[in-house]
C-alpha cells in the first residue's frame, strides 16, 4: 500500500517537515506588477503561467502539497485550463502532492465524469486528491470513492467550511440532537475507516475550516483517521493555534504535526513584501522567506 494516498501524505509531511499546503490562487488583480498581468494586454495566460511556475519553483522542498483553485484558471478560458493541466504535471514532477480544489459533486454519471477528469496519473488534470461537495447526498460521492480507490487518490469532503455563512446550513440542529456537519461526519466514518492506510491515515478526508476551531476539534474526535484539509488560516482570520487544533502529533517527529494540511495562499502569494520585489528572483526569495516564516509559526505551536 505504498501508493495509498494516506500513506503518501504522512510520508510527504515527514520528508518536507511541513504540514503547510500552498494555495495556488492566481487572482489577476493581486498578482505583482513584475509579472505584467493585465487583462487588457495580450498573452495574459502566459504571464499567469510565469507567476504560477515561479511560485512552485520557489517552494520546492518546503511544503508537501499545493492546492490550485480551479475557478481562477477556468476564468482564463481554454488556455487557462491547459495551463492548469501543465501546472499539475509540473508540480508532481517536483514531488508536490496536488490537491485540486474543485468542490465537485453531482448525480452519479456526472460525478463519474468529474472523477475521471481529476483523479489518477492519466487524468487530463492529474491530481493526487480532489475536494468534493456532499450536499447532493452520499450517492453523488460514490463514483469519487470508487475512482479514488482505483487510482490511489485522496478525497476531501466539504464538511465544515471556513466561510462565515457555512453555519447557516452546516451547523443546523437536527431532530436527533446533533448538528448537520456532525451527521455528515457520522455518515462518512465507516467510509473513512474502510479506506485507512497502513500508516493509520485514510484516503478519505474532510475540509474543516480553521475559523471554526471547536467544530474542527469535534470533527477530529468523530473522524480520528481522516486527513484534514484546513482553510481559513491567515487572511481569513484564523490563528496558527486555531489551524493546528485538529491535527495529530506525528509519531516519529516530536516537532511535527500530521494527519492534515493547513492551507495558506494570499498570506504568502500577496503579502505586503511581495509587492516590493524588483524582479522575479527577488520575489521568489520573498516567497521562500514567507513560507519558512509560516512553517516556523505553525511548528512553534507544538512546543
Amino acid at each position: 500500500m505504498i501508493n495509498h494516498f494516506g500513506n503518501r501524505l504522512v510520508t510527504k509531511i515527514r520528508s518536507s517537515k511541513s504540514f503547510l499546503c500552498l494555495g495556488v490562487d492566481p487572482h489577476l488583480d493581486l498578482i505583482p506588477k513584475i509579472f505584467d498581468v493585465n487583462t487588457k494586454t495580450s498573452n495574459i495566460v502566459g504571464k499567469v503561467e510565469k507567476f504560477c511556475f515561479s511560485l512552485l519553483d520557489a517552494a520546492v522542498g518546503l511544503v508537501p502539497a499545493i492546492k490550485p483553485q480551479i475557478a481562477l484558471f477556468e476564468q482564463l478560458g481554454p488556455d487557462g485550463m491547459k495551463l492548469l493541466s501543465s501546472l499539475c504535471k509540473h508540480a508532481q514532477s517536483q514531488n508536490f502532492l496536488v490537491i485540486m480544489d474543485a468542490k465537485r459533486g453531482d448525480i452519479g454519471s456526472t460525478s463519474q465524469a468529474y472523477a475521471n477528469a481529476y483523479l489518477g496519473k492519466d487524468a487530463p488534470f492529474p491530481s493526487d486528491a480532489l475536494t468534493i461537495n456532499p450536499w447532493l447526498g452520499i450517492d453523488s460521492l460514490e463514483p469519487f470513492f470508487k475512482k479514488a480507490s482505483e487510482t490511489n487518490s485522496g478525497l476531501f469532503v466539504l464538511v465544515h467550511t471556513s466561510n462565515k455563512g457555512s453555519k447557516d446550513i452546516q451547523e443546523m440542529s437536527l431532530s436527533t440532537g446533533i448538528k448537520c456537519y456532525e451527521h455528515l461526519a457520522n455518515i462518512l466514518k465507516p467510509i473513512v475507516e474502510k479506506n485507512k492506510g497502513t500508516l493509520g491515515l485514510s484516503s478519505i478526508g474532510v475540509v474543516s475550516g480553521a475559523t471554526f476551531r471547536e467544530e474542527s476539534v469535534a470533527l477530529r474526535k468523530l473522524l480520528p483517521n481522516a486527513p484534514f484539509l484546513i482553510p481559513g488560516y491567515g487572511t481569513q482570520g484564523a490563528s496558527a493555534k486555531d489551524a493546528c487544533a485538529p491535527l495529530v502529533q506525528d509519531t516519529e517527529h516530536s516537532n511535527l504535526l500530521n494527519f492534515g494540511l493547513i492551507n495558506a495562499s494570499r498570506s504568502i502569494l500577496f503579502s505586503e513584501d511581495s509587492y516590493l520585489a524588483n524582479n522575479i528572483e527577488e520575489w521568489q526569495k520573498i516567497i521562500l522567506s514567507k513560507i519558512n516564516s509560516i512553517n516556523n509559526e505553525l511548528t512553534s505551536i507544538i512546543n
